[in-house]
């Protein structure tokens, strides 16, 4: 067996095992109310912690050079470039 297909395999076989105790947890035992509250603790906490992750990624990343900045780099490379070929081919011409 593949190691792709071997941990497909063990994924699907600990799904199927957390849903069956889940489900045996919610609806035969005393404990449903906690286990549903703490269900939904966390779940409102994933998606508030990815929610203030995303904040956070935002207010700390600088913002892009402006198009108009980049341009004008490019321009200077090209003109950089374009002298370097121009002494290379007086240097050639003159030996």
């Amino acid at each position: 067996m593949r190691r792709d297909t071997a941990i497909g395999v063990a994924l699907m076989v600990i799904g199927a095992v957390v849903i069956v105790a889940y489900g045996w947890l919610v609806f035969a035992t005393p404990w449903w109310r906690i286990v549903l509250e703490l269900t939904g603790f966390i779940a409102v906490a994933a998606v508030f912690g990815i929610l203030a992750w995303i904040g956070y990624a935002l207010a700390t990343t600088p913002p892009p050079k402006p198009i108009e900045e980049i341009e004008k780099e490019i321009q200077e490379e090209l003109q950089k470039l374009q002298e370097e070929e121009k002494k290379q081919e007086g240097s050639k011409g003159s030996s």
